[in-house]
Formats: C-alpha cells, structure tokens, sequence
C-alpha cells in the first residue's frame, strides 16, 4: 500500500472552483431532502452530504474523453462531473426533461455526453462496468481513463474481487475509487472487514493501492492525478481509499443512531466544506466575500434549476414505452 505524493499547491481561483462545487453538491442535497419532504421527490434518497471532496478532487483530474461510473449515492459524481441541476432536478421530480425522462430516477441517473455511464441501486454493480468501459477504450488504442465509484461494502462483493483480478491482469486504464465513510449501510467497517485499509486489497492482484484523506480535495485530486496519469500510459489500475464520511443516515430519514456520538462530532469536525474554507481564507489569500459570492451564486443556481424543474410535465403513460425496444440494429431488423 502506497501513499500518493504531496499535493501541488492549487491557485486561489481553482480552490474557489473546487469550493464552489462541493458546496454545490452540498446544497443541492440538502434541497432535495427538503422537496422530497414536500412530496415533490417520489423514492429515496441517499445524500452525498459529507463526501463532496471525493467527487472534485477525482473529477478535477479527468479528461473530457474519460468515463465514470457510480453508486445508489451518485448525485455528488454526476453534479462534480459537469451536469445539470435543472435536469437532475426534473429527474428527481419524475418530470418528461430529466435528464433521462423520468426513467432513472435518483438510482439510475445517466448522462452520456458527460460520460457518465450511470449511477447504480446494486452495491458494487458499477466495477465490471467501468472495466468493461475500460477494455473497450485499450482496444481502441484511447488515451481515455474510467472511474469507478463505490462505497466499502462493495468491496466485499464477488465484482469488486473478479473485476480487480481482470483489471490488472490486462493492465486496463482505470481506477477504482473506494469511498470508504466507514459504514455498509448501517454495519460499520470493523464488523464486516478484518482489515483496517481497503486499500490493502490492491496486493492482491498485483495493483498499487493508495490511502486518501477523502476529506481534503487536494490531496484526492493528486492521487487521481497520479492514477490516471499511470493509467494513460498503460501502467494499469489503481485502487485509490478514500477516507471519509457521510453526514447523513444511509437514505433520507435514516436516523443514523448506529452511529456513536463522539465519532459523528469528530468527522463534523473534519467536514470537508470547513477544510478547504480554511484553506482559502488562511492560506490562499482569499476572503470571507468571495466564500460569501460562491456560496450566493449556488443559491441562484439552484433557485433557478429548481423553479424550472417544478414546470416540466410528467411523462405520459403511452411514454413507458419509449427507449425500450431497439427496433433494429446495422440495418437487420429485430423482429
């Protein structure tokens, strides 16, 4: 197990970037919560809220050709690769302009021209799809990477081992980002792993494997850097442990008394909003106004999203029926 280098210091503005986002992911989460609440959002919900410096820093590092897959937990992925949260909202709403007709809801949302091949409501069901990505961008001499998101209970799943084992032994273009917030749904890590560090796992089958302060955004987009940096140069996988933690239960309504109440403080403690806050104000020159200005801007933005996403129509019942049959594939018809 291998410990990524120090990471390069970032300018103010990209720290102001990467702020903006996270807060992004933050509010977004928590305003869903709140609409579902309102009968707005059909479904759970199983908030990012805590983990945000994950989804930056590791998207922070692609490419625009790179692919990524995610988990029941995907809104923070799809938010810090670039999507809409008009449309992410109109999904959420079960609206006809979500981004995939109301037909994926929060489990399920895709959006190709992002590469996101798709968050997933199976635990670990996301790993042999970015490998699978992943072989077909070797196969096509690509300097592309994939991404796969997952929590630490899917690491221990038969995919995450199968899927390890392929990955190295035909040194595909991925990585495999473990974002380990301590808990599989309610059993916390030490009663379902012996091991302290996922990340040990990578041995195995011949993988580096790096352990990451999941909380501090610089520090994952360096160690994404270096991965895919490996990657693209056909050094093959590697198995990235983000150390972090949800602030939230598993799904919206949770309550989350699994959880001992010195351990919650500490990580709040560690909130990865209130670390790079510090970072900007007391390190990179910046000012309370412009985390006030990027705190604002959000909040328009996701008015605005909001607003629009509560005027799209619902789907019509003939609509299930659309985006389900293929009727024909290189000219040869199907039936």
């Amino acid at each position: 197990m291998n410990a990524p280098t120090e990471p390069a210091p970032a300018t103010l503005a990209e720290a102001l970037g990467y702020y903006t986002q996270m807060v992004l992911i933050r509010r977004f989460e928590e305003r869903a919560a709140q609409l579902r609440a309102l009968g707005l959002v059909p479904g759970f919900l199983h908030p990012y809220i805590g983990q945000e410096a994950v989804a930056v820093g590791v998207c922070s590092a692609l490419e625009a050709q790179d692919v990524l897959t995610s988990t029941h937990r995907g809104h923070g992925h799809m938010l810090a690769r670039g999507a809409d949260p008009s449309r992410m909202y109109a999904e959420l709403f079960a609206r006809v302009d979500g981004c995939n007709k109301a037909k994926g809801g929060s489990l399920h949302m895709i959006d190709k021209t992002l590469g996101f091949l798709g968050a997933n409501g199976i635990v670990g069901g996301g790993i042999p799809l970015a490998a699978g990505a992943a072989l077909q961008l070797k196969r096509q001499k690509s300097s592309a990477v994939a991404v796969s998101f997952f929590g630490d209970g899917a690491t221990n799943e038969g995919s995450f081992h199968e899927t390890l084992n392929l990955a190295s032994l035909w040194r595909l273009p991925v990585l495999f980002v473990c974002e380990n917030n301590l808990y599989g749904e309610f059993t916390r890590q030490d009663r379902h792993q012996t091991i302290t560090d996922i990340a040990d796992r990578a041995s195995s089958y011949a993988m580096k494997g790096v352990v990451v302060d999941g909380n501090d955004v610089f520090a994952m987009r360096e160690a994404a850097l270096q991965a895919t940096e490996q990657a693209r140069h056909g050094g093959g996988p590697t198995l990235i442990e983000a150390k972090t933690y949800r602030h939230k239960g598993h799904f919206e309504g949770d309550m989350a008394r699994y959880r001992p109440k010195d351990e919650v403080e500490a990580w709040m403690r560690r909130d990865p909003i209130i670390l790079i806050t510090e970072e900007i104000t007391q390190k990179l020159g910046g000012s309370a106004s412009d985390i006030e200005e990027a705190k604002a801007k959000v909040e328009t933005q996701l008015d605005d999203a909001i607003a629009w996403a509560k005027e799209r129509p619902h789907p019509l019942p003939e609509d299930a029926l659309d985006d389900v049959f293929a009727n024909s594939y290189e000219g040869a018809a199907l039936l």
